[in-house]
């Protein structure tokens, strides 16, 4: 195991479409994530899981990055049905460099309107001629063949702006859209998008400043997927500020200051409208109305008119009642999250990763909590968790494992039960991820699977990052 001591975790939002609406207009990406929704690349009417390793070493190069493809079928996903991607593979752009970190944000969606789901692509540590780390984004085409061919979307060359940090892609009616965030700030592709990478229109939003996370999700039921925007913590607190479709020239104000990391819409209450879900492990650094020791979760509620910038959110943590566990300093709940309806009551649920957990005495070691969504009245009645030392989840909780560093979900089988897919940063100080099998009210854990670099075709490197991981 690494012994790297936990800090705080890049934002690691990852979110299933829970509703016919949300998956209609954003093909179930409304995410912020290294290990994006499953969705259909190859066209087999599977969805297919996306596992990146932005710090694998390709071809002696030490980070390069690269990204595996488990593709789905009835019996799930297996290692015999995989395709190891990296920018040495042919047709995809580029070529595999030393701190390119290949992989280290990535979003589902089908941009070319050609019936597969297209891949977007962050490497923010990519040179562009002479222009160390300005970062670089590729969309890798969707094919029966799968991922056999991509372009270089256009991106603000800039010395250190790390262009990819995160990326969301958004496919439903009207135009495809991509939002790029980089260091600074944010621009937004919007189609058609060409096969050589050319693109409609190209809008920057340097208004903003210190981008964490960015997503698309429909918060108002009118179809259209709206920008979620994630900043760094301003002025001491534990989160940044999270923005609704922050219009070029001007500084909207944000649902509240300090209340989260990453960023997932899903629609929790079950009233038809994507609900704002942003996590925020950090440890605040002043009293807020927020920031809570050990993390916590945030929940703003759409409506017709969108989500109320004057309205206080829903938030839970570890100390609230019925979340299993209890706040402690390091545990970082909210490092990850994920929505999908995984008891299939109409009502997304709220999947959370908290990496820093400790399991006995065990520090680092893991866990991940799900708390179901409610119609009405507090989140957290009826939430349970799982670890590497439930009976059937494969693996012995270790030190620094970071079980739960990033969390995804979706149905990989379409028998309607959704996987929540899990990964764990320093898995034997290389990373792996573990598949879980949805149930009839919860996973499936002994039927769960877990896969590591050796079992997917990769180097057995330290630092390989399987599954993605924060500070890339």
């Amino acid at each position: 195991m690494s012994g790297r001591r936990i800090t705080s975790c890049r934002p690691v939002a990852l979110v299933a479409a829970v509703a016919a609406v949300a998956a209609a207009l954003s093909g179930g990406t409304a995410s912020a994530a290294p290990m994006p929704v499953p969705q259909d690349i190859n066209g087999d009417g599977y969805r297919d899981l996306v596992v990146p390793a932005p710090g694998a070493t390709v071809t002696g190069h030490d980070r390069a990055g690269s990204l595996v493809v488990l593709y789905g079928s009835a019996k799930g996903v297996s290692a015999a049905r995989r395709a190891v991607i990296t920018q040495n593979s042919a047709g995809i752009p580029g070529s595999a460099e030393a701190d390119d970190l290949f992989g280290a944000s990535s979003a589902l969606a089908d941009l070319d309107h050609d019936g597969y789901t297209d891949l977007v692509v962050g490497a923010p540590g990519e040179d562009v001629g002479t222009t160390l780390d300005s970062g670089a984004v590729y969309v890798l085409w969707g094919s029966a063949k799968g991922l056999v061919s991509g372009a270089a979307l256009p991106t603000q060359v800039l010395r250190r702006w790390g262009a990819g940090a995160d990326v969301a892609a958004a496919s439903g009616p009207g135009r495809a859209r991509v939002l790029i965030a980089n260091h600074n700030f944010t621009t937004e592709l919007t189609g058609p998008f060409s096969r050589s990478g050319t693109v409609g229109s190209s809008v920057p939003n340097e208004d903003i400043g210190w981008m964490r996370a960015v997503a698309y999700g429909d918060v108002n039921g009118d179809g259209v997927a709206e920008q979620i925007q994630v900043t760094g913590p301003p002025n001491g607190s534990s989160g940044g500020r999270v923005l609704v479709d922050p219009v070029p020239g001007s500084f909207p104000p944000p649902l509240l200051e300090g209340e989260g990391l990453n960023a997932a819409v899903g629609d929790v209450n079950g009233d038809g409208y994507g609900d704002v879900v942003a996590g925020d492990p950090d440890e605040p650094s002043q009293v807020g109305p927020i920031g809570h020791v050990g993390g916590s979760v945030s929940v703003w509620f759409g409506s017709a008119k969108g989500v109320a910038l004057d309205k206080a959110p829903m938030t839970f943590h570890q100390n609230t009642a019925g979340v299993p566990g209890s706040s402690e300093r390091g545990d970082s709940f909210g490092a990850a999250v994920a929505v999908a309806d995984l008891n299939r009551d109409g009502l997304a649920d709220i999947v959370v990763g908290a990496p820093g957990e400790a399991i006995g005495a065990t520090s680092g070691a893991g866990t991940v909590t799900v708390v179901p969504g409610r119609r009405t009245g507090q989140l957290g009645t009826g939430s349970y968790t799982f670890k590497q030392d439930t009976p059937g989840v494969p693996g012995t909780p270790e030190k620094n494992d970071l079980f739960g560093c990033t969390v995804t979900a979706g149905d990989l089988t379409r028998d309607g039960r959704p996987e929540i897919v899990v990964g764990a940063s320093e898995e034997d100080g290389r990373g792996a991820v573990w598949v879980l099998p949805g149930g009839t009210t919860r996973p499936v854990y002994t039927s769960a699977l877990s896969f590591g670099t050796g079992s997917l075709g990769l180097p057995a490197v330290g630092g390989t990052m399987l599954g993605g991981d924060w500070q890339q």
